[in-house]
């Protein structure tokens, strides 16, 4: 249909009551008439048409677009299809199922005729549709299908050869008894050495000729009924009675007749001595076999009387109800104990094929008295007398639980699928290899930075891709619709997008569908990875800067796997601390701890569990180098490492080199740079390793783990804060010496209150003539107080890092306190106590009570004079 343009009224109409009939005309219409805008959006329905869909004269339709009036499964049709050929060719027409407004279980299927209207200047001002119910024709159709699939049935189950033969004698039309029969191809009034096989005699007893055989005589116009019997010489000689018959059978528009041919075999009726006896037996034959071949069905056939009492039912049907033939026939469902409302459904089912003679089908929900529930679906059909009339009705049931779950498991995994759609952002999309039509859903078309409504082709698609991965793109779409490959699609590229400009990361995964060596569809699905991409990028960046200050760095890191009980790394530290290249240590953590000095083997053990249970833990030993057999002092400070469920998989750890080398180590505190890079050049020039602080905190905060070596306070800048660092020093027991350096004119009153804050010498730099040789001594002297760390120092700095309430603990258990005696002199009780005991042990990696009595004396704590000294063994 062409575009419609509204035509012009002439001068001798009157445009206003044209309009006004013209709208009675639309509005009286017994069919659907609908009218939209340019957005296609409906704003005029006729009273048929809201009828049609269940809307009401008040319903306001605007809110509406074209596809909400159509089912689900033609609303695709529509948008897909239907709209764009109208906008396309200015019309679209076909055959659709309209949906029901009010009633969601009512459909009607509709001839849907649609077009453009446009304005004299052909301008679109809107489209109109003119729709038609066409219910009745389909319900027509499929009752006819039915029919014929009931007539084919029918025909494929007799007990007869039944042909269909054109004008020329020609076989066009069979059933498979036919075929297995004699397998006539051609009459034999067509095929002269066939008629050879075919003897029959009239009543006069003369051969009858060919061309007089019922098959020829139903092609000029004859019936030929109840037929004639022929003697039948099979292939291999044996002769048998067949009974021919035939009748002609004109098509429409046709003016020659074409002939059915029914043939029965007859041979035992014809030489049975007995007729009536033989015909009962043959009965009998056919009624065993019927019933054998019904009770190897797997489906329940039955049949009902016009009483509605069941008159037969194979075997599959009585084992449903565990009844005997006997108990069960002549039962109505009443009397089998069905449901009532159920029972009632079926009698009205019984009672329409008894009284129309139609087909029915249907599925119920049925639990038999053998415990067997599941969904039926079942189809009845009437059984009629000779008269015509419909005296049984008979039925086939089959369970369709299967299926029905089947069904359900599939609309589950349907929701599922749409769910994890939309969780993960998945965007689906489908593309036809043979025009290049694309399919974007509107999560994808926002991966290339467009609208949701926005047109997409080939070419929007291609110019969305980073100009660098085009190439790769089109390689694999090459090899996805090449007919020798599999079909897949599966590639991860970067989108720039069209709108916002942003770069995406996209993974996208599909499968081409083939036919006749052809690529004919492609289904595929893609997301967006760009967060997950940068997040691998900084991980990537982080472990680089990780492994970079792991690498420079001056102590050893490292990690253990707790379950394999293996060392997953060790940063380059290892070669200097152990004396032998990295990749040469033992990775098991057994061998590792057999480096171990074998008196701190223990508390290493002890350490290194108190990790694995939660606990950062901080501990020193030694080990004997394999190398050389020297023995080092380490510190380690031990922490778990949790995995995404809190369980400790992996420990770490920090190891810093205690052991005293020969290496003469400056360290300068300067407020001004200048004047500390100066000092700096100088301690170098006197052989000497310096190192610049540009403020004391800074100093200070680095100060407990820097190698021995004395420090170099410039106060010329910044005094308090200088004097600050001996003060702290002494106070935080770093046992790092200090010399002070101060401007001229300073008294002696500054040089008292450098020596009270800690320093070790007092230097005034008059000149820069004097700085060198006085910078010089100092230096020397100081670095030469410098010794290694004792075994006693070690012991006070771990005594230190104990809480207030620890050592009040541990002074008690060197006076040979109990548990008790300290909760009672602490204010605490007994448990607490026996609980803080515990903890200082493990602080200062103490083994038993003897062990830690004598760090605690190592440290300087004494038992006090009146301190009672308990010679039994504490509880």
């Amino acid at each position: 249909m062409p575009d419609v343009t509204p035509p012009s009224v002439g001068s001798n109409h009157n445009g206003a009551a044209f309009a006004a009939l013209a709208a009675a005309v639309v509005e009286q219409a017994t069919t659907f008439v609908g009218i939209c805008d340019t957005k296609m959006r409906p704003c005029f329905l006729n009273a048929a048409g809201r009828a049609m869909v269940g809307l009401s004269v008040e319903a306001e339709i605007t809110d509406y677009a074209i596809p909400d009036f159509f089912t689900p499964k033609d609303r695709v049709i529509i948008e897909n299809v239907g709209l764009p050929a109208m906008l396309r060719d200015g019309h679209w027409e076909g055959e659709l199922c309209f949906r029901h407004f009010t009633d969601p279980a009512r459909e009607t299927d509709v001839r849907w005729s649609a077009f453009v209207v446009r304005d004299g200047g052909g301008k679109l001002i809107g489209a109109a549709t003119f729709t038609t119910d066409i219910s009745n024709r389909k319900q027509a159709e499929r009752a006819l299908r039915d029919q014929q699939q009931l007539l084919t049935s029918l025909l494929e189950n007799l007990p007869l050869g039944v042909g269909v033969y054109d004008r020329s004698g020609n076989l066009i039309h069979s059933n498979q008894r036919m075929r297995d029969y004699v397998g006539l191809t051609r009459l034999p009034s067509a095929a002269p050495a066939s008629s050879r096989r075919w003897h029959a005699f009239d009543a006069n007893g003369a051969p009858i000729q060919p061309s007089d055989f019922p098959g020829a005589r139903a092609l000029r116009g004859e019936s030929v009924m109840p037929g004639i019997d022929f003697l039948y010489e099979g292939e291999l000689g044996a002769e048998r009675w067949m009974r021919v018959s035939a009748v002609p059978f004109r098509r429409e528009d046709e003016d020659a007749d074409e002939a059915i041919v029914v043939v029965q075999d007859v041979d035992d009726l014809k030489r049975a001595t007995e007729r009536i006896e033989a015909a009962g037996a043959e009965l009998a034959s056919q009624s065993r076999f019927l019933e054998a071949t019904l009770s190897s069905i797997p489906d329940f056939v039955y049949a009902f009387d016009a009483q509605r009492r069941f008159v037969y039912a194979n075997s599959a049907m009585l084992a449903l109800f565990g009844l005997s033939a006997d108990k069960m026939l002549g039962k109505t469902f009443a009397d089998l104990n069905y449901p009532a409302d159920l029972a009632d459904r079926l009698n009205r089912h019984i009672d329409l094929i008894l009284r129309d003679g139609v087909t029915v089908e249907d599925e119920v929900f049925f639990r038999s008295p053998t415990g067997r529930a599941a969904y039926f679906a079942f189809l009845w059909g009437p059984v009629r007398a000779d008269d015509g009339a419909v005296e049984l009705v008979v039925g086939v049931s089959r369970d369709t639980s299967e299926r029905r779950a089947f069904e359900e498991a599939l609309r589950t995994s349907e929701a599922r699928l749409r769910a994890a759609s939309e969780l993960v952002g998945l965007g689906v999309y489908s593309w036809d290899p043979v025009t290049g039509t694309l399919d974007w859903d509107e999560r994808l078309r926002a991966m290339w930075g467009l609208a949701p409504n926005a047109a997409v082709d080939m070419t929007v698609y291609e110019s969305g891709i980073h100009p660098d991965d085009v190439p790769r793109v089109r390689s694999a779409i090459d090899a996805c619709v090449d007919p020798s490959g599999d079909g897949r699609y599966d590639i991860e590229y970067r989108v720039i997008g069209h709108d916002d400009g942003v770069l995406r990361h996209i993974a996208t995964s599909g499968r081409t569908t083939f036919s006749n060596g052809e690529a004919t569809g492609f289904i595929g699905a893609a997301i967006d990875v760009t967060e997950q991409r940068r997040n691998e990028a900084a991980v990537r960046a982080s472990e680089a800067q990780f492994r970079s200050f792991a690498a420079h760095s001056s102590n050893l890191i490292w990690i253990v796997d707790t379950a394999a009980e293996k060392i997953i790394y060790r940063s380059a530290a290892f070669e200097r601390i152990w004396g032998v290249p990295c990749e040469e240590g033992s990775i098991e953590v057994a061998e590792w701890i057999e480096d171990v000095h074998p008196d701190d083997r223990q508390q290493v053990a002890h350490a290194l569990a108190s990790v694995r249970s939660g606990e950062v833990v901080q501990f020193e030993y030694r080990i004997v180098r394999p190398a050389d057999g020297a023995v080092r002092w380490l510190r380690d400070t031990s922490f778990p490492i949790p995995d995404e469920n809190a369980a400790v998989t992996r420990i770490g750890g920090i190891t810093e080199d205690l052991t005293q080398e020969d290496v003469r180590q400056v360290y300068i505190v300067s407020a001004r740079p200048a004047e500390g890079r100066k000092l700096a050049s100088l301690v170098r020039g006197f052989g000497h390793r310096a190192r610049t602080f540009d403020s004391s905190n800074t100093f200070l905060d680095m100060a407990p783990v820097l190698t021995p070596g004395c420090v170099l306070v410039d106060l010329r800048s910044e005094r308090n804060e200088g004097l600050a660092v001996p003060r702290e020093l002494k106070a935080r027991s770093v046992t790092l010496p200090t010399i002070v350096l101060d401007a001229p004119g300073a008294d002696v009153t500054a040089a008292v209150a450098a020596m009270k804050a800690g320093a070790i010498d007092y230097v005034v730099l008059n000149d820069e003539a004097s700085l060198g040789p006085k910078l010089a001594s100092a230096v020397a002297e100081c670095v030469g107080t410098v010794r290694p760390t004792t075994r006693d120092e070690n012991a006070g700095a771990r005594v230190a890092r104990l809480t207030p309430r620890e050592r009040e603990v541990l002074v008690g258990l060197v006076e040979g306190g109990t548990n008790k005696s300290i909760g009672q002199k602490l204010g605490i009780s007994p448990r607490t106590v026996e609980l803080h005991r515990a903890q200082v042990m493990n602080r200062l990696n103490a083994s038993n009570l003897t062990e830690l009595l004598q760090i605690a004396l190592s440290a300087g704590i004494a038992p006090t004079a009146g301190g009672r000294r308990s010679p039994r063994k504490p509880t």
